[in-house]
């Protein structure tokens, strides 16, 4: 497959996702959040998968570029993910002494 297809590709879905993530209303953002570690745990394959492509293309520059981009944020992304879930099942814990 060609780099620059593949270049092509994540730039068009990094433009689709942020808008799609841009237009949730922020009373749904919380709970999207948490569905969107999973997405964000493919995304981190799919980077992987283009490093290894273009790593055995001979363009180890490029592949570890744009895929190491891409295994920052989705990381980013997961750990943010992460942190508001735990935020959010927090609010629906008892607090002691409260029935």
């Amino acid at each position: 497959m060609s780099p620059i297809i593949l270049l092509a590709t994540f730039l068009i879905v990094s433009v689709i996702g942020y808008f799609l993530i841009r237009n949730v209303p922020s009373l749904l953002h919380t709970p999207l959040m948490s569905g969107m570690n999973a997405l964000s745990g493919i995304t981190i394959l799919g980077a992987l998968a283009i490093i290894a492509v273009l790593l055995a293309d001979a363009r180890p520059l490029l592949g570890g570029f744009v895929g190491g981009i891409a295994v920052f944020l989705a990381s980013i992304n997961i750990v943010g993910g992460f942190l508001v879930t735990r935020r959010m099942l927090g609010f629906f814990k008892q607090k002691a002494g409260r029935e």
